[in-house]
């Protein structure tokens, strides 16, 4: 897929390549982008997973990222689009009684997670280098998915403001990110995972997701090819 330059930041299978392809006739189905019903989701960028001390796992790839998130968040902005910026969340409210999660981690793990991901500690932050801006929204989610129902407001507000399509970046790919998109998509977003705007702790769990995703459940573009398809100004801005 590298070849019509759509997908930088994977590499993307020739299984998943045939059968998404095959299944919907285009590499893109959702390439008739629209900055008004688009949104931007950005995911877990927060201080516990990319800071080396924040608390929790650290995804140092997602450091890297940040540039291609905050390029992608002024431009849709810019053409009238919408920025959600999603914070993962510990409180103590019924949700979080999360008792097949909690069993799997052992005590020590769960309370470094709640520790770091409860709100006003440091690890909750967002990342200080971020481009948040007043008329962005900010979630905040209780569960890995951020469209799971009663997990946070993001589905009802987003369709509230109108928007059909959702762009997912963040942290983890494979975690937070794959859960939301593929939620986002059964609630029936147009969604796109941005291969070059995602980080997870190594290159074959980012591959592995992306490609999953694609093969099945959305789209998968990078973010040249998003801006160029909503006609930015940005579109090939460094």
């Amino acid at each position: 897929m590298d070849e019509f330059g759509s997908m930088a930041g994977v590499r993307m299978p020739g299984w998943a390549i045939g059968r998404a392809t095959g299944r919907r006739g285009a590499a893109h189905p959702f390439a008739d982008l629209n900055a008004k019903t688009t949104a931007l989701v950005v995911i877990d960028l927060q201080l516990a997973y990319m800071h080396p001390s924040g608390g929790y796992v650290e995804c140092a790839a997602a450091r890297d990222i940040v540039p291609t998130v905050n390029r992608l968040a002024r431009a849709l902005r810019d053409a009238g689009g919408l920025v959600a910026w999603v914070q993962n969340t510990h409180d103590d409210g019924a949700l979080l009684d999360w008792t097949v999660q909690q069993r799997m981690n052992t005590p020590e793990s769960n309370a470094r997670r709640n520790a770091a991901l409860t709100e006003g500690s440091r690890g909750h932050a967002l990342w200080p280098d971020l481009d948040v801006r007043s008329v962005d929204e900010v979630v905040q989610k209780r569960r890995y998915s951020a469209f799971m129902p009663g997990a946070s407001d993001l589905g009802p507000m987003l369709r509230s403001r109108g928007i059909d399509t959702v762009l997912i970046t963040g942290t983890l790919t494979n975690v937070c990110c794959d859960t939301s998109a593929r939620d986002a998509m059964m609630l029936d977003f147009r969604t796109v995972m941005v291969s070059d705007g995602c980080a997870a702790t190594s290159a074959e769990e980012h591959d592995a997701a992306l490609a999953a995703f694609y093969a099945t459940f959305g789209d998968v573009m990078d973010t040249d090819f998003i801006l160029a398809r909503l006609g930015t100004t940005q579109a090939r801005a460094a």
